[in-house]
C-alpha cells in the first residue's frame, strides 16, 4: 500500500463524522456537511485513481463532483418547496 492509498483511507475515515452530522442536523444545515462529504469523496476517489494507476476512478470522481453539487441544489430546492406547503 502506497502513500496515495493511505491518504485515501484517511479521507474515507473522515466521511464518518460528516455522515453523522448529515443525519443529526436539520435539512438545510445538513446539506453543508453533505457537500463537504461529497468533496471528501471526490478527493478520495482521485487519490485511489493515482494510487492504483486506474483512470476510471478519476472519471468517476469527476462525475461525482458534478452530480454532488447538482443534487445538493435540487435537494435544497425540494426542502424549500416542502416548507411552503
Amino acid at each position: 500500500m502506497n502513500g496515495w492509498l493511505w491518504a485515501a483511507a484517511v479521507l474515507v475515515a473522515a466521511l464518518v463524522p460528516l455522515a453523522v452530522l448529515c443525519v443529526r442536523l436539520p435539512a438545510p444545515e445538513g446539506v453543508v456537511a453533505l457537500e463537504a462529504a461529497g468533496t471528501d469523496a471526490v478527493l478520495a476517489l482521485l487519490l485511489i485513481a493515482v494510487g492504483t494507476d486506474r483512470q476510471p476512478f478519476g472519471d468517476l470522481a469527476l462525475v461525482l463532483a458534478v452530480v454532488s453539487f447538482v443534487g445538493a441544489i435540487a435537494y435544497l430546492r425540494f426542502v424549500e418547496a416542502f416548507r411552503e406547503d
